[in-house]
């Protein structure tokens, strides 16, 4: 398969990774934020196998970046979100939710704060870029905001840290969890974070010139040889085991913190005023009609993730709905995501979930499924 064989027109975005992803065995993708995103080397299976027993490499410049800059940047950027931004320091990153005026979540991106007045928000799959520039029209604040040239790849998996040496030295294990640095590999300029989304130790390396993107992948490769570095691409095995999101899938904009077991991630106390904060407060304060919780499913093992949303009943009532759900091969189960109603959110109780090949049993179940402390990415 040639680059050029792919085509829907220029209105789908190739990322700079795009040629060297084709060239070292990408067979499908799909789009997220408008662009390519690789989603198919071979077995999902064996790619899941990479990642937690080695490492992989992953075209992630889906995650598009907002650049937001300006004397009031710091507090423009907290109007955007009901997680407490006061304390963050610079070099620091947080996952952050994107809330509107109803405390529906809109992204649930990662924000990286370079500066005292500049920070990236690096977006999960929605157009936050456009509500971010609508947001501060009649703002009355002094910022600036856009699409920087950067490109994101995530480096994950337990020998990620060893290959981080190998690229940069030994002074990189000084990286902190959720903290960046900025650095130069061979002339490439770059941010380096301790983030990723996989649940295992990771990092993602943010090329801040698209021209250098084959150069970038094929060093990177290069390094990681000697330590079992595969190209690859996220895995739905290991973030469902996880339990981390994928927005549009488990989370929308009709979908609240409170909802997702968030509370950690609002601030209601805060002075700041941020978008939705009168709507979560009142939701807050009535309760949630609806609760996410984990199910094993019983059955053959899933072939693949689930395309559509499955009912999830009870005594043969609807009680909501199946939104991520694949088999993994470590826990040998099939695990699920699951949005139910409250009252129903009860772990060890039997549900039914009509799945594509007819009705399955499933016990309701704590999430996320594996590493609940999440000591391994931590570590």
């Amino acid at each position: 398969m040639h680059a050029d064989d792919f085509g829907f027109g220029t209105q789908i975005r190739k990322s700079p990774y795009f040629d060297a992803t084709v060239r070292w065995g990408a067979q499908g993708f799909s789009v997220y934020n408008h662009m390519y995103i690789p989603r198919d080397f071979g077995d999902p299976e064996q790619n899941f196998w990479n990642l937690v027993n080695d490492a992989i490499l992953c075209d992630v410049a889906v995650e598009r970046q907002v650049e937001i800059t300006g004397p009031d940047a710091a507090q423009f950027t907290q109007m955007l979100t009901c997680r407490d931004l006061s304390k963050m320091a610079v070099g620091q990153c947080k996952y952050i939710l994107i809330t509107n005026a109803d405390g529906g979540i809109l992204n649930d991106p990662i924000l990286l704060r370079l500066a005292e007045n500049h920070f990236w928000i690096s977006l999960a799959d929605s157009d936050i870029l456009l509500w971010a520039q609508g947001v501060a029209i009649n703002s009355g604040l002094d910022v600036t905001i856009g699409e920087p040239d950067v490109s994101p790849l995530q480096l994950q998996g337990p020998m990620s840290g060893e290959i981080m040496k190998a690229l940069f030295g030994d002074e990189i294990m000084d990286l902190r969890y959720y903290w960046l640095r900025e650095i130069e590999l061979n002339g490439i300029p770059l941010v380096v974070s301790r983030t990723g989304w996989s649940s295992e130790l990771g990092y993602e390396i943010y090329l801040r010139d698209g021209s250098k993107g084959d150069l970038l992948w094929e060093t990177i490769m290069a390094a990681g040889l000697e330590f079992g570095l595969k190209p690859g691409h996220t895995s739905s095995i290991r973030r469902i085991e996880g339990g981390m999101l994928s927005y549009h899938a488990d989370a929308d904009m009709g979908t609240n913190p409170f909802e997702l077991g968030f509370d950690r991630l609002v601030n209601l106390d805060m002075e700041a005023d941020f978008i939705g904060k009168a709507a979560l407060r009142r939701i807050n304060e009535e309760g949630v009609s609806r609760k996410q919780v984990g199910l094993i499913l019983d059955g053959a093992p899933l072939t693949g993730p689930n395309t559509t949303f499955w009912g999830v009943q009870s005594a043969g009532e609807e009680i909501g709905k199946v939104t991520s759900a694949v088999y993994s091969p470590r826990l040998e189960k099939n695990i699920a995501l699951a949005m139910v109603a409250a009252e129903h959110a009860n772990i060890g109780a039997e549900v039914e979930v009509v799945t594509n090949s007819g009705p399955a049993r499933a016990t309701i179940c704590e999430r996320p499924f594996y590493d609940p402390k999440k000591q391994i990415a931590a570590a």
